[in-house]
């Protein structure tokens, strides 16, 4: 039985795509926080 059946595949594939949402879910929270930050610095600014 090799290494690379199906079953594998899947699982490692599964693994990779779920790591890669988690890491693009990250940024984007990270942006908004700084969107959020940067709109609050220029609000307090302007006044």
């Amino acid at each position: 039985m090799g290494r690379n059946n199906a079953k594998n595949i899947k699982a490692h594939n599964d693994k990779l795509h779920k790591a890669q949402e988690n890491k693009k879910a990250k940024e984007i929270a990270r942006n908004e926080k700084l969107k959020a930050i940067a709109k609050k610095f220029n609000d307090n600014k302007s006044e």
